[in-house]
């Protein structure tokens, strides 16, 4: 008898440790079917294809939490991103276009902790700076966006590893973040590189206003004419002397009937810097919400004055509560002296399931 009451005991104690813990399997599908263009010199190029992540790239993860008493707990979250149109991993860029290596989890792996004080992550974790970066994008912030075409500011480091981040509780609609990421990269004859990035949101009834500023010590991109292609495309050069810093400023506001957004975005390393602009607007009607944006963005001296500037048109129709097909058009061109003017332009339909 006194043995089946202490199993029993032993049993319930368990099961309350059970009850105060949850793991949760999560993810994201984005398929999109698209037709990309570009003509450069009068030569068009046009491809037809099926992608992965239009709105936001298609992953998995696991997210959990521990009750640890007093009002802290323990969570964790690991996610790895992937292509749904081929099931491949998906090798995950820091924007870059440096690879994470085929890491198992190259979206997310860091645990913390959380309480009255705000919480904390510790591992690979997108910085603050992407917490706001899109937040006031029109056109869902996706690949027919025309900021994520012409904006050189999006080409910061999403998720640097060996990350430090602590987020504040909010304060009435207020909330800020920090965090610092060791390079780990020391030489003989190199510092280490590091990202420090931070951010301070507010978001209460129908306002959305953020600044975000991220700065970074590590391998920069730089950006060049595909002569085959006739795109930007990103190269790496080695650890930088000077940091390449990231600014970025947001607001909206929800009238109901339409959404206005706008965005201002800077890029600068020593003397070269590029100032770029976003307006838009979401326009709701019932499930469907129409979207419309213009964005510029413009190089110093330094920089050899080139000139992008798009627009974009789309809509999107909510199936359910976790699915939504979308679609939609994005132009663009890139104008530089001596240099014929580069046209891109992309086409796509698709639909989204959260689970």
């Amino acid at each position: 008898m006194k043995k089946t009451l202490v199993a029993l005991a032993v049993l319930a104690a368990s099961g309350a440790s059970m009850a105060q813990s949850t793991v949760t399997l999560y993810g994201i599908a984005d398929v999109q079917f698209n037709m990309e263009s570009s003509d450069k010199t009068g030569t068009s190029i046009t491809q037809n294809q099926i992608g992965s992540g239009g709105v936001n790239g298609s992953r998995f993860g696991l997210k959990g939490s521990e009750d640890l008493g007093g009002g802290l707990t323990a969570n964790f979250d690991f996610q790895q991103g992937f292509s749904i149109d081929t099931g491949a991993a998906r090798d995950e860029k820091n924007n870059q276009g440096i690879a994470y290596n085929n890491n198992a989890f190259s979206r997310a792996s860091w645990v913390g902790l959380a309480g009255s004080f705000g919480s904390t992550r510790f591992g690979r974790t997108p910085t603050p700076f992407d917490d706001v970066s899109g937040a006031a994008d029109a056109l869902f912030d996706s690949n027919i966006a025309p900021m994520n075409s012409v904006f050189k500011s999006i080409g910061y480091n999403i998720r640097p590893a060996n990350t430090a981040a602590y987020y504040t509780p909010a304060f009435g609609g207020f909330t800020a973040a920090v965090s610092y990421s060791l390079g780990e990269d020391k030489t003989a004859t190199t510092d280490a590189g590091s990202v420090t990035s931070m951010m301070a949101n507010y978001a209460a009834g129908p306002l959305l206003a953020y600044v975000g500023y991220q700065t970074e010590k590590l391998a920069t991109a730089t950006v060049v004419l595909n002569t085959a292609t006739g795109l930007l495309t990103q190269t790496n050069s080695p650890v930088a002397t000077d940091s390449t810093d990231y600014t970025r400023l947001g607001a909206a506001y929800d009238f109901g009937m339409a959404k206005p957004m706008m965005t201002y975005g800077k890029v600068s390393t020593g003397t070269k810097s590029t100032d770029e602009y976003q307006l838009g607007v979401d326009v709701p009607f019932g499930a469907t919400t129409l979207s419309a944006s213009w964005a510029t963005s413009q190089d110093n001296t330094a920089k050899g004055d080139a000139k992008r500037t798009g627009y974009g048109i789309g809509a999107k129709y909510a199936l359910s509560k976790r699915t939504f097909a979308y679609g939609g058009y994005e132009s663009d061109t890139t104008t530089a002296p001596n240099v014929a003017d580069i046209k891109h332009s992309i086409f796509a339909v698709g639909m989204q399931h959260r689970f």
